[in-house]
């Protein structure tokens, strides 16, 4: 590893470290309790957050083992679930392509891509020299990781000790902080109609649509609409 790496490496663990990677990782004190009531042991627990890396496809695992359905069908859910992921994967992964990048290692970034990975790469990558993009984004992706596996750990061993409310609460942090980190960044015309066209239309679309594909059918809607309000408002032909 390059002195230009490894810097930006650890410029990635030491911004994630600060602040973001301990939001993600409280809302993962759910998923290890829901692991331990599942019967699952706890290294299962930690394995799911290394291995699915979102929270949401987590909870839909474990609920379904609790609930006593099927294994393979909460695999199928939890895949169904991640569809969800793509359209900010195809976003992110055009800012951490270098010349003679691997397959291998493009999809071992892909799988790193989780909403506060995301977000935060979409802020800072864009105006960050290229040979520092990939070592930052993996030093700050692969630190939430490891504070959430922990925290999952944490969750199973805690399992009774926390009120529901406050447990509730916790699991809100991350799509708060990703709320909130999305409109510091927003710049453009663009960015805003994304963010009011996905806040308008989701309670619309869990109405016509349901809790399964919600977000998805939001963000094809929605995103195609906000691209041809940021290629109009810069004078530009859709």
């Amino acid at each position: 590893m390059t002195e230009v790496a490894r810097s930006a490496a650890l410029g990635g663990i030491r911004d994630a470290a600060l602040g973001p990677a301990w939001i993600v990782g409280f809302s993962l004190l759910g998923v290890g309790s829901l692991a331990r009531d599942a019967g699952h042991p706890i290294g299962a627990a930690m394995l799911s957050t290394v291995a699915i890396w979102a929270a949401p496809a987590q909870l839909i695992l474990y609920a379904g083992i609790a609930s006593g359905g099927l294994l393979l069908a909460a695999a199928i859910s939890v895949a169904l679930s991640a569809i969800r992921l793509l359209p900010m994967t195809i976003a992110i992964l055009p800012l951490l392509r270098r010349p003679g990048q691997s397959l291998l290692t493009q999809l071992g970034l892909a799988h790193l891509v989780a909403a506060t990975a995301w977000i935060e790469g979409m802020r800072r990558l864009p105006t960050m020299p290229e040979e520092r993009r990939v070592p930052f984004f993996v030093g700050f992706a692969l630190t939430c990781m490891a504070i959430s596996t922990a925290m999952t750990a944490a969750g199973f061993l805690l399992v009774g000790a926390l009120p529901r409310p406050l447990a509730a609460a916790i699991l809100c942090l991350t799509p708060i902080y990703f709320t909130v980190a999305m409109t510091g960044a927003a710049r453009h015309r663009g960015d805003w109609a994304a963010i009011g066209l996905g806040l308008g239309l989701l309670p619309v679309a869990q109405l016509l649509i349901g809790r399964d594909y919600d977000i998805l059918a939001v963000g094809l809607v929605g995103g195609t609409a906000a691209y041809l309000v940021d290629r109009a408002s810069q004078g530009r032909p859709a």
